[in-house]
């Protein structure tokens, strides 16, 4: 226990935190998400979380475009980035398009 007690914790620095920018400069592009009658309201809202990173809130929004008007576009960027949100929200059996906003 000492040893813990004596770790000088004035010497610990943050870390820098490096943000990865999308490897294509094509932006423009846009990931939908359509409605089906197997996915619950849960389980899309979580997909979209993890698929996306976005807030509960957004992915609650979204969940009701897509429950009550059939269709939510659920994230904006490159078309590879948009590709790999895609394959996420595709593993629970989502029908997602990935197109070029116009």
């Amino acid at each position: 226990m000492e040893r813990l007690n004596s770790f000088p914790m004035n010497t610990l620095e943050t870390p820098e935190i490096i943000q990865i920018p999308d490897q294509q400069t094509d932006k423009g592009w846009i990931v939908t998400v359509l409605d089906n009658d197997y996915n619950s309201i849960d389980q899309v809202m979580f997909i979209l979380i993890v698929a996306t990173g976005c807030s509960q809130d957004e992915a609650e929004i979204e969940t009701w475009e897509v429950h009550h008007l059939g269709k939510s576009v659920v994230h904006h960027g490159g078309e590879k980035k948009c590709r790999r949100v895609a394959e996420v929200i595709r593993t629970i059996g989502i029908q997602v398009l990935v197109t070029k906003e116009d």
